[in-house]
C-alpha cells in the first residue's frame, strides 16, 4: 500500500499535460534507482502503468542491492519491475537496449563528498560516459542526465536568479569539487555526445528538492531540519542561516523531469526548481516552527557551523526554459512541508 500523500503525488505528475504516451510500451533504465529522485520516477513510471495502462518496462538500476530490495519490496513480482543490481561504472548494462534512459546514479550529500570524493566523482563521469555508449549503440529514444544547481559554483547576490546561460567559479581542488565538477564533466560529455554521435541527451539541473522519501538527517541543512521537526526537537543551526535556497517540492520536480525527457530539447540543460519559494535557512526553520506549533518546536543557533566551503551563499533559478515547455509548479513550501510532514509522521 502506498502512503496516501505519495499517491496524491504520483497522480498529480501523471496528470499533468505531458506526452506520456512516447513512453507507451518503451524499456526505461533508471540508474541510482533506489535514490530519492529517480525511486520517484520509477513509482511515477510504474502507476503510469497502473492507471494509463502504458505496458512501460522499467529497468533500475542500483549498486546497492539491500537499498533496492527494502525501496521496491511493494513491487516485488510485478512483471513490469526488474532489478538490476550493479555498479553503473561497471559494465552490468551492456547487454541492456532500453528506449529511455534516466541516469541520475550519484552521492548527493556533503557527508559522501568528504568521505567518498572518488565514488562521488565517478558515477558522473565515467557512469555518464557508460549510459551514453549504452544510448549510441541501441539508439535510444532519449537519455536524460541528473546534473545538479552545483554547476553554478559561487554565485554572485548580485545575479539574482541563474539561468542556463551563466556560471561561476569552481575550486577544483575543493572539497566539493568532486560533485560539482563531476556534474559539468557529465554535462560535457553529453553535449561531445550529441554533437559528435548524435545521441538525443537532455540535462536537468535540480535545485533544492524535499518531500516523501528524502534522506533525512543527512547533513544537508533542510534535511536535518525537517528530521528536527519529525522527532520534536530543538531546530539546530550550525550557522547564521542567512545562505538563500530555492525549495522545490518533489512532485513539482519529477514533473519538470518528465517534462525534459519527453519535450525537451536535445543538448539543452533545463534548471528544475522553485522561482516562487526561495527562503533563507533560518526563514526555513521558523516556517516549520510555525506550520506545527503542537510540536512545540524552537530554533536554537548553535555557533561555529559556516557553510561548507564552495557552497553559495544565495543561489535561486531562472525558470524561463522550463516554463516555456508547459511546467508549472503546484505546491508552495508551506504546502510542501505538511505534506512532507505528514508522509513521514
Amino acid at each position: 500500500m502506498r502512503h496516501p500523500v505519495l499517491a496524491e503525488d504520483l497522480e498529480d505528475v501523471a496528470s499533468r499535460s505531458l506526452p506520456f504516451r512516447r513512453l507507451a510500451g518503451a524499456s526505461v533504465l533508471v540508474t541510482g534507482a533506489a535514490g530519492f529522485l529517480p525511486a520517484y520516477m520509477v513509482e511515477t513510471l510504474l502507476w503510469l502503468n497502473e492507471t494509463r495502462r502504458l505496458g512501460i518496462k522499467v529497468l533500475a538500476l542500483e549498486r546497492d542491492a539491500a537499498k533496492a530490495r527494502r525501496r521496491f519490496a511493494p513491487f516485488r513480482g510485478r512483471r513490469d519491475l526488474r532489478v538490476i543490481a550493479g555498479d553503473v561504472c561497471e559494465p552490468v548494462a551492456g547487454r541492456l537496449a532500453p528506449d529511455f534512459i534516466v541516469h541520475a546514479a550519484s552521492p548527493a550529500t556533503p557527508a559522501v563528498y568528504r568521505s567518498r570524493p572518488a565514488g562521488t566523482l565517478l558515477p558522473n563521469v565515467v557512469g555518464a560516459w557508460r549510459m551514453l555508449e549504452l544510448a549510441r549503440r541501441g539508439r535510444a529514444k532519449r537519455i536524460l542526465f541528473f546534473s545538479s544547481s552545483e554547476v553554478y559554483g559561487r554565485v554572485p547576490r548580485s545575479w539574482g536568479p541563474v539561468d542556463e546561460s551563466r556560471w561561476g567559479p569552481v575550486d577544483p581542488m575543493g572539497e566539493r569539487s568532486c560533485y560539482a565538477e563531476g556534474k559539468r564533466a557529465g554535462e560535457a560529455l553529453c553535449a561531445a555526445w550529441r554533437r559528435e554521435h548524435g545521441v538525443p541527451a537532455v540535462v536537468v539541473r535540480p535545485f533544492h528538492t524535499y518531500g516523501p522519501g528524502m534522506p533525512l538527517g543527512d547533513g544537508r541543512s533542510f534535511s536535518d531540519l525537517v528530521a528536527g521537526a519529525l522527532n520534536g526537537r530543538e531546530l539546530v543551526l550550525r550557522s547564521d542561516g542567512r545562505a538563500v535556497r530555492s525549495f522545490c517540492y518533489a512532485a513539482d520536480a519529477v514533473a519538470g523531469f518528465f517534462t525534459v525527457l519527453l519535450k525537451g530539447e536535445p543538448g539543452q540543460a533545463y534548471n528544475v526548481g522553485q522561482d516562487r519559494a526561495a527562503a533563507s535557512v533560518l526563514d526555513f526553520a521558523r516556517l516549520l516552527v510555525r506550520l506545527f506549533p503542537e510540536r512545540r518546536l524552537r530554533v536554537v543557533r548553535r555557533p561555529g557551523g559556516a557553510v561548507p566551503a564552495g557552497a553559495p551563499d544565495r543561489i535561486t533559478p531562472d525558470l524561463g526554459k522550463l516554463r516555456a515547455l508547459g511546467w508549472r509548479p503546484r505546491r508552495d513550501l508551506a504546502d510542501g512541508l505538511r505534506r512532507t510532514v505528514a508522509f513521514f509522521s
